[in-house]
């Protein structure tokens, strides 16, 4: 295994997103997963029931053990939950990694359409999260939010990204799988210009725990030394591949086939 990745994320039981979900694709595209919990969800592909909070100073505690032990070459965020928590984890990775790429998935809202945050995480995550990043990863809709304008088109994915560049980030993936039309277009956007990644849409219900997935790939690629367009495009592959081939499981928006690299191998 190559390239070592510290997933700050919540529990998923149901295997389909968060941790577990994160786990499942570093481990697939060789890489090696180290985990940070920040709460416990009671949920599975038919919604979130319960979300539990890790105490701050115990997710600042799994972060040190696994950086000051194993190390990272990735450092991948995807469900914070509470403000307190954020503050947590921005002060020490700052402390302890501030050379370490970070992958922000912003995850606000789940695929069944549950909150998974506070109201004022997304104050929380421009002020003090996507200045750290090496690269944001929010859906239209959470790009939204967090760049205060209607994202309907892959026009406004651009501009949405060039607006978190402004904020601090250093590129960012605004994902286009919300949006309408017969293609799924996702935007990366950095100081040097935007591209367009483009691919046939699937019609599914097997959409649980995309975001995170794709942000993990990421996280992957750049802990595996990839540069960041090459980084993103194997994910998106890799994302893609594993909604066409999902095993169907479940009675609402099912997982996704994350073993699909080894299965093949």
């Amino acid at each position: 295994m190559q390239g070592r990745v510290l997933i700050i994320a919540g529990s998923d039981p149901s295997g389909g997103a968060g941790v577990q979900a994160d786990i499942k694709t570093v481990t697939a595209l060789g890489g090696y997963a180290a985990s940070a919990i920040t709460a416990i969800t009671v949920q599975n592909t038919k919604g979130v029931t319960g979300v539990h909070p890790v105490e701050p100073d115990v997710i600042r505690a799994q972060i040190i053990a696994v950086l000051e032990d194993i190390g990272a070459d990735a450092i991948k965020i995807g469900m914070i939950g509470a403000r307190a928590a954020g503050v947590a984890i921005a002060d020490a990775l700052v402390e302890i990694a501030p050379t370490v790429p970070v992958i922000l998935d912003p995850v606000l809202v789940a695929t069944s359409g549950d909150a998974l945050a506070g109201d004022d995480m997304p104050a929380l995550l421009l002020e003090r999260l996507v200045p750290i990043s090496a690269i944001v990863t929010p859906n239209a809709e959470e790009a939204a939010v967090l760049a205060g304008f209607n994202v309907a088109t892959p026009i406004d994915l651009v501009a949405a990204g060039q607006a978190l560049i402004q904020r601090g980030a250093t590129a960012a993936l605004v994902k286009g799988g919300h949006l309408e039309g017969e293609s799924v277009e996702d935007a990366l956007v950095t100081l040097d210009g935007a591209r367009l990644f483009r691919h046939p849409r699937i019609e599914t219900t097997s959409t649980h725990g995309t975001g995170c997935t794709l942000a993990s790939a990421v996280a992957t690629g750049l802990a595996q030394g990839a540069p960041l367009a090459a980084a993103v495009k194997r994910a998106i592959d890799y994302v893609h591949e594993a909604i066409r081939t999902a095993p169907g499981l479940g009675a609402g928006a099912g997982p996704l086939n994350h073993s699909w690299p080894c299965d093949r191998r």
